[in-house]
Parts: structure tokens; C-alpha cells; sequence
């Protein structure tokens, strides 16, 4: 779940692509990296770290030019501990491409073997986005020979975007820069991760272009929406500001993943037409339903697991007529728990990120709303929390239904073994956690209160809550060989 940014202006974007660039750091605490262009040479420097620990006033200088991508890293494939896995990649040919993608891809092994032995490139580390790129840059070589033009144009950018569809299998969104032409953006065939494209009026009257994961970077870039970039759809935009868009597949769907809503986006972002907090909001208002029939009527007060649960919390004691208190205070200096590596470090960072009002839990019923529970780590440490606060009976509600299978389209939930729900019911896991009860949200629910606020969606990616994978190739052996893997890294 990374978050990745490209700019094209009149004017220099380097401070406009790191402001960016930190309002999408939820997506991403691991690396950071910025390219730009200046007209004539790349110009990259990326790190391990967060946004402001990885850029620093000399080595935004040097990092001159009018157009620029940028990415944050949330690693599900490749080396966590790499700086060299710390993205824009870059190769030299053709033309110079430097590069950065948010998802992950399904057929890695295939295409590795295709990438070295057919197209005679060479991979320099483990991470699928490199894989990509040199896919991209092999089908833009061949749409440039077999079209007879020694340059780039739009139409053989799109042809091969259309070729790299049809041998990539997976999630993936994806911003490049072409040296002497432009800066090109592209979605998957099902839209699973989020790209979305924004412009803004310049000095000169004409328009600069920016594309970006969440909408939310737009806010502070000075930009406005135009619209989500469709599933399998390319959008280039040349350094002069040119835009030229095209559906670069015969067969697409618009299938965004519901995780987006429940926990990875910001609540200010829209995505694919559906505001995230209004989604949050109609979370919490299903949820309601459920507690009234699954939980106890001895509920005394209803508090958010902060942040991500708060709208849902705060419409779920509005619609159970509850009384709704912040009794977790959050430090906002540490990181999100859920991408953090390694059960250890998680555990660990739960009581260094949430501190608890006492008085609001003593002697109290209390109802506790979180995002999910995936691997129940976080949820056990703050129940014990609450109970050492005071509480007489802790319950809680997940606004997303229990996570019962791995994801394979870039969330680090990689095998059952870490899913607390893999092979328990509600009760049971009640009982792991130390809670008095749990209810989950019910799925179904879920897709027909997010879908209702935009009818254009025809699906979602819901996988890792009924298994059911979009982009295919998946069965239990890859899923066996994925668990391997992860214990490995």
C-alpha cells in the first residue's frame, strides 16, 4: 500500500511534489524518493525512512526541474531493510524511465523468467515494481520498432501499455516519467489501487497536471480533481502540459478495494467517486444494527480506537443512542501500527501510541470501535488497557468483517497463521483477546453501503474477507509458497 505522486507544471515542482508527497506518508512509513527532470537529466534522491527524515533543504535543491514523481514505501515484496528497494527506480533504456508503483503483482516468478531470458534485461533487486518498470520499458522499445518512429508518441505509449496488460497479472497503479517526452500514469484493468488526476491554472493561462493516489495531496498542492483514471486506462501528459488519455484494454471493471475505505485512505480523500469519510460514516451506521442484536443492551459508552475508527464510532453511538467519549489519546509521533513490521515491534509501539483517560473507563461498560482486527495483537493490548483502566465489561466492533484470508494486491497480511479470524468465530475470538464480546461488520452490508454512495462501481476487491481474488492466478499453492516466503524475509 504505498503512495505514489507525479506533477507536471510550468513552473519548478520540487517543493510542490515533497508537500505532496507528506500528506500521503499514511500510505507509506518505510522509504521515500523523489525524481525530477529538469530537461535534460534525472534528478532523484530517496531514502529510507519518513518524508521529513529522508529529505533535507540540499537535497531539495538539487532536485530541479518542472516535472517529478515521488513515492512512499509500504513493502509487501522485496527487502524491508534495502535502501536500494527505496523507489523512483530508474533504467536507461529506452529513452530513460524512472519510475513508481503502488500494488503488487500476482505473477512475479513468471515474469522474472520472461523479463532475463525473452526480453534480455536485467533485475537488480526483489521488488515487483522494478519488474514492471522493465516490462513497461521492453513493450515501449518494441511498440517504437514495430511502429517504423524513431520518437515517442501518445498512440505507441497506450499500444505499450496495452501489451504490458495483457502479461502482467495483479494490483498495480503506476506514475512514470519518460525523458524528452512526458509523464504517464496507469491503473490496472480492475482498479484495485487508487490513481487519481488533478489540475490547476497557471500564470501562462494553460493547466498543470498532477496524478496521485488519494485526492488528498491535491489540497495541498493547489490542485483540483478532474477525476479518477479508470480501470486499464493510460493518461500521458507531455512536458508542455498536453494531455492525452485511452482505455488500453478490451476488458475492464471498476473494482476498487474496500480496504481503501476501511483503514488505508484518509478520511478526507475521495476515491473512485466515494467520499472515504462518508464511507466511514455508513460503516458506523450498519454497525450499529449488529451491535443491537449481537451484543448485550449494558453498554454504558461507545469510544474510537483512534484515528481511523472515529467517524464510524461517532454515527455508531448516534445511531444506539449512546453516549460517544475519547478515552484513547493518541501520540501522533508514532506510526501507523498496522504497517509496522513484525508482531514484536507492533505490540511494543501499542502502548507507545494510545494512552487512556482513566476516568472515562472506570466503572464503565465500555464499547470500543476499531478500523479491523487482523491480527488481533493491537486489539489485545488495548482491551488489557482498558481493563487496567477501570472498565468493568470491554467489548468491541470492527467497522470491517473479520479477515479471514491472505491478500495478495499489496496489504502486508500475507499468510492465515497471522489472521486471528482464519480459524475462529466471533466468540472464540473474544476470548483470544480478552474481550466480552466482539461483533463484526457484516460484508455484504459493507459493499452495498459503500457502492450506494457511488453506483459506477461494479465490484470491489474483497479478498482478504471471502477469498475471492479478481485478477485470478491465485490457489492455495501460491498462497503456501507466499507464506513461505514471508518467513523467510
Amino acid at each position: 500500500m504505498c503512495g505514489i505522486l507525479g506533477i507536471v507544471a510550468a513552473t519548478p515542482v520540487n517543493q510542490e511534489i515533497y508537500d505532496g508527497l507528506q500528506v500521503l506518508q499514511h500510505r507509506g512509513q518505510d522509504a521515500a524518493g523523489i525524481t525530477t527532470f529538469d530537461g535534460k537529466m534525472f534528478r532523484s534522491f530517496k531514502g529510507i525512512g519518513m518524508v521529513r527524515d529522508v529529505f533535507h533543504t540540499r537535497n531539495m535543491r538539487d532536485l530541479t526541474g518542472n516535472a517529478g514523481i515521488a513515492h512512499v514505501r509500504y513493502p509487501t515484496a522485496g527487502n524491508r531493510n534495502d535502501p536500494e528497494q527505496a523507489q523512483p527506480f530508474y533504467v536507461n533504456s529506452p529513452f530513460g524511465i524512472s519510475f513508481a508503483h503502488n500494488g503488487n503483482l500476482t505473477n512475479t516468478e513468471q515474469l522474472v523468467s520472461d523479463v532475463i531470458n525473452k526480453d534480455f534485461r536485467h533485475i537488480n533487486t526483489t521488488s515487483d515494481s522494478e519488474i514492471l518498470l522493465n516490462v513497461l520499458a521492453f513493450e515501449l522499445e518494441k511498440s517504437v520498432l514495430n511502429s517504423n518512429h524513431k520518437k515517442l508518441t501518445p498512440e505507441i505509449i497506450f499500444n505499450a501499455v496495452r501489451t504490458l496488460h495483457q502479461r502482467v497479472s495483479g494490483a498495480y497503479a503506476a506514475v512514470a516519467l519518460i525523458a524528452g517526452y512526458g509523464l504517464l500514469a496507469f491503473r490496472d484493468p480492475f482498479g484495485i489501487r487508487p490513481l487519481i488526476l488533478g489540475k490547476r491554472r497557471n500564470a501562462s493561462g494553460s493547466f498543470d497536471y498532477s496524478v496521485s493516489s488519494e485526492s488528498v495531496s491535491f489540497s495541498a498542492t493547489g490542485f483540483e480533481i478532474v477525476r479518477d483514471i479508470a480501470p486499464g486506462e493510460a493518461v500521458f501528459i507531455d512536458f508542455s502540459g498536453s494531455l492525452k488519455a485511452q482505455i488500453c484494454t478490451d476488458k475492464s471493471q471498476l473494482c476498487p478495494c474496500l480496504f481503501e475505505y476501511i483503514y488505508f485512505a484518509r478520511p478526507d480523500s475521495v476515491i473512485d467517486g466515494v467520499s472515504v469519510y462518508q464511507a466511514r460514516l455508513e460503516m458506523g451506521a450498519i454497525l450499529a444494527q449488529k451491535v443491537k442484536t449481537e451484543l448485550p443492551h449494558d453498554i454504558d459508552v461507545v469510544m474510537p480506537i483512534p484515528d481511523t475508527s472515529r467517524p464510524s464510532a461517532l454515527e455508531l453511538a448516534h445511531h444506539l443512542g449512546l453516549p460517544y467519549r475519547e478515552g484513547l489519546i493518541k501520540n501522533r509521533y508514532i506510526g501507523r501500527t498496522f504497517i509496522m513490521p513484525g508482531q514484536a515491534v507492533r505490540k511494543k509501539s501499542v502502548r507507545q501510541k494510545l494512552s487512556p483517560i482513566d476516568c472515562e473507563f472506570r466503572g464503565k461498560n465500555v464499547l470500543l470501535v476499531d478500523d479491523s482486527i487482523v491480527r488481533g495483537t493491537t486489539s489485545r493490548e488495548i482491551v488489557e488497557m482498558a481493563r487496567l483502566s477501570g472498565a468493568k465489561k470491554v467489548y468491541l466492533a470492527s467497522a470491517a468483517p473479520e479477515v479471514r484470508y491472505p491478500n495478495v494486491y499489496g496489504i502486508d497480511m500475507p499468510t492465515k497463521a497471522e489472521l486471528i479470524a482464519n480459524d475462529k468465530n466471533a466468540q472464540q475470538i473474544a476470548a483470544e483477546i480478552g474481550a466480552d464480546g466482539v461483533v463484526f461488520q457484516d460484508l455484504q452490508q459493507l459493499i452495498n453501503a459503500v457502492s450506494s454512495l457511488n453506483p459506477a462501481i461494479q465490484g470491489f476487491d474483497s479478498s482478504c474477507f471471502n477469498g475471492q481474488y479478481l485478477a485470478g492466478n491465485i490457489d492455495e499453492q501460491y498462497l503456501d509458497n507466499l507464506a513461505q516466503q514471508n518467513k523467510t524475509c
